[in-house]
């Protein structure tokens, strides 16, 4: 099980938002190339990186910043971006300048012709990030509700080829009111790819959680708020979930 810690960008910093909401931004630190050197020294096994900026966008708006946090972890951990990649030319130019797993949301529900392409472009560097309230899909920044359920979508996404779907319940993201580990686990259990789960995490309570339904198909955790203002401890929670994972 991966504790993947996430590094939202708006205007060049690191924050956090609480449901996804721009203007309930906490800013936790000015230098995002410093704070990947901390995950990565804190012994993160890859990065959550999201252009905040750009998903409202609908284009990268944060490049210098990636660039920073890229090349602060050269090529110890992976990098996954999302946030405002809506066309092939930006995929190429992403993975070009070090990105590992590009993230795919918006796009992928109003246009699934461009992931089908993505997909076949670039093979194993595609993930969707499926961000659900009360299981339907949101898109736009998660201002626009869709009538799209989110395990049909993520069994269409999985026959395009997508590496795996990040899942978001952002009823409860920023909130610290723990992971949504029900639905989770049934969009996990209806897919043959891997799950990341998003959206609450609180503390090591809800990994020890995570770890023991692991074996449906839940590879990962991004961890956001809880680990900045620290009510979790990264390097605890990822030695509890390789304690779990060999016990």
């Amino acid at each position: 099980m991966l504790i993947i810690p996430a590094i939202d960008l708006k205007d060049g910093q690191c924050v956090r938002l609480k449901q996804g909401l721009m203007d309930e931004a906490t800013v936790f630190s000015n230098s995002p190339g410093e704070q990947a050197r901390h995950w990565l020294a804190q012994g993160a096994r890859r990065l959550h990186v999201v252009d905040l900026n750009g998903a409202f966008a609908g284009k990268p708006k944060n490049e210098r910043a990636i660039k920073e946090i890229i090349d602060a972890v050269g090529d110890d951990i992976p990098v996954q971006l999302g946030g405002g990649i809506r066309d092939l030319d930006t995929i190429e130019r992403c993975l070009d300048d070090g990105v590992s797993y590009v993230i795919i949301g918006t796009a992928a529900v109003k246009n699934p012709g461009f992931l089908h392409d993505a997909c076949g472009a670039f093979p194993g560097h595609i993930i969707v990030g499926l961000d659900a309230r009360e299981g339907k899909v949101a898109v736009d920044g998660w201002s626009k509700l869709t009538g799209h359920d989110v395990i049909d979508l993520a069994k269409k996404y999985q026959d395009y080829g997508v590496e795996g779907i990040i899942y978001t319940d952002i009823g409860r993201d920023g909130m610290l009111s723990g992971i949504n580990i029900e639905a989770t686990v049934k969009l996990a259990q209806a897919l043959i790819i891997p799950v990341i789960a998003s959206g609450g995490l609180s503390n090591i309570d809800d990994i020890k959680k995570l770890c023991a339904v692991e074996s449906e198909g839940i590879m990962g955790t991004i961890a956001g708020r809880a680990i900045y203002d620290g009510s979790l401890d990264f390097a605890a929670a990822q030695a509890e979930a390789d304690r779990a994972a060999t016990s």
